[in-house]
C-alpha cells in the first residue's frame, strides 16, 4: 500500500497497460467512500475487507486488473475460507464494481504483444474507479446526513434541559428522552425539533392581559345599555370560543386510530405523535404532514388523520384527502368537532 494513486481509464484500458491518463484520483478515498456508502449497496464489514485485500495487489502503472490467486487473496484478507472469498467477488460482480476477464484456463496473467499491445486476464477493478465521483458523492451525502442528525439531536437537547429546569413534571420530556433513544431519521429529527420549539415557545410566552372596560361615570341608560349589550355579545362569543375539541372526545369516537395505540391517548400531545406514526401506515408523507401542521395546526392535522381512518372506505385516497382538507382549497371548510360530533351521532344511532 505504498503507493496513493492510481489512474482511472476508459472501458478496455488494460488493453494497454499501464499506460496513465491526466485523471488520476487516490484509490483510498474512493475505497473509503464505498465502505462509508456500503449499507446502500447492501454490503457487509466481510466485503469491504476483501475489497481492501484486493486493491492492495494493484501497482501504480499497471493497470487495475488483480491477478493474484483465490489462495493469496484469502490469506491477505486474514484467512478466509475459498468459498467466501468466491461469494464476495460475485456480490461485487453483481453491483458492477468488478469484472471479471477469465482466460480459458482460469489462470489470473498478462500476455504481451511485440507491438506492446498486452490483453490482462483476472480481476478488472476498473469499474469501480470509474463510478468514483458517485461513491463519493453518495458518502458525502451520508456524511452530511449524519452531522445534521447529530447538530438536531444537540438542539433538541439544549431545549429539553432548559425545559426541565422551568417545568420537571411536563410530559413532553419524558416522552422526547425516549424517542431519542432510538435512531431516528432526519426527518423524525426535524420533528421532534419542531414539537420540541413549540413545547418550549408556549412555555416562555406570556399570557395576554385581560381586556378592561371603563363604564362612564354618568347614570345615562342609553350607554349602560350599550356597554350591556356589548358585554352579553362578547359573553357569548367567548362561548363559542370554548367550545373545543377534547382529546378525550376525540379517542372515544375515533376509536379505529386508538385501536392502533398501545398505550393510552391522554393529551393532545400523544394524539400528535400517535398520528405522526399513523400518517405513513395511510399513504401520507411525513413532510405532507409538517406542512399540514405548519399550515392548520397540529390539532386539526392530527384530528384529521383520525377522523379519515375513522370513515375508512368512504375515503378513496388517504393522500389526497388529506392534503385537500390542511394545504388545498377545503382547509377552511374543514371543522374537526363538527365532524366528530357527526361521527358521534351516527355511533349512537347504530348501537
Amino acid at each position: 500500500m505504498a503507493f496513493t494513486k492510481l489512474s482511472i481509464e476508459a472501458a478496455g484500458a488494460d488493453a494497454s497497460c499501464g499506460s496513465t491518463t491526466a485523471s488520476e484520483i487516490d484509490i483510498w478515498t474512493i475505497f473509503r467512500a464505498l465502505r462509508d456508502a456500503r449499507s446502500v449497496f447492501g454490503l457487509r464489514p466481510g466485503h469491504i475487507q476483501t475489497l481492501q485485500a484486493m486493491l492492495s495487489f494493484l501497482k501504480p502503472g499497471h493497470g487495475e486488473t488483480v491477478f493474484a490467486s483465490n489462495y493469496t487473496i484469502c490469506q491477505r484478507v486474514g484467512g478466509i475460507d475459498e468459498r467466501t472469498l468466491r461469494r464476495h467477488i460475485n456480490r461485487f460482480v453483481e453491483l458492477g464494481f468488478i469484472k471479471r476477464n477469465d482466460s480459458s484456463n482460469r489462470k489470473r496473467y498478462r500476455v504481451r504483444s511485440s507491438g506492446g499491445e498486452c490483453i490482462s486476464y483476472g480481476l478488472s477493478l476498473t469499474p469501480l474507479l470509474q463510478r468514483a465521483s458517485g461513491l463519493i458523492a453518495i458518502a458525502q451525502e451520508i456524511e452530511n446526513n449524519r452531522r445534521d442528525r447529530i447538530f438536531i439531536r444537540k438542539q433538541i437537547l439544549t431545549k429539553l434541559a432548559h425545559l426541565e429546569e422551568h417545568d420537571p413534571s411536563n410530559t413532553f420530556i419524558s416522552h422526547a428522552r425516549k424517542a431519542l433513544r432510538r435512531k431516528l431519521s432526519l426527518p423524525e429529527y426535524h420533528a421532534l425539533l419542531t414539537s420540541t420549539d413549540a413545547e418550549y415557545q408556549s412555555l416562555s410566552t406570556p399570557d395576554d392581559p385581560p381586556e378592561t372596560t371603563e363604564l362612564p361615570a354618568n347614570d345615562g341608560q342609553t350607554v349602560r345599555h350599550q356597554s350591556k349589550s356589548k358585554k352579553e355579545k362578547k359573553d357569548l362569543d367567548n362561548d363559542i370560543a370554548d367550545e373545543e375539541l377534547k382529546p378525550h372526545l376525540l379517542t372515544s369516537v375515533c376509536d379505529q386510530a386508538t385501536s392502533f395505540s398501545t398505550e393510552r391517548l391522554r393529551n393532545w400531545l400523544d394524539i400528535e405523535n400517535h398520528a405522526r406514526t399513523l400518517a405513513p401506515m395511510m399513504g401520507i408523507h411525513p413532510e405532507t404532514f409538517e406542512k399540514a401542521k405548519n399550515t392548520v395546526g397540529v390539532q386539526k392535522a392530527s384530528c384529521a388523520i383520525f377522523i379519515m381512518l375513522q370513515l375508512g372506505e368512504r375515503i378513496r385516497d388517504f393522500g389526497a384527502y388529506f392534503h385537500s382538507i390542511t394545504l388545498g382549497q377545503r382547509q377552511n371548510q374543514f371543522d374537526p368537532l363538527a365532524l366528530i360530533k357527526r361521527l358521534s351521532e351516527t355511533n349512537e344511532r347504530t348501537v
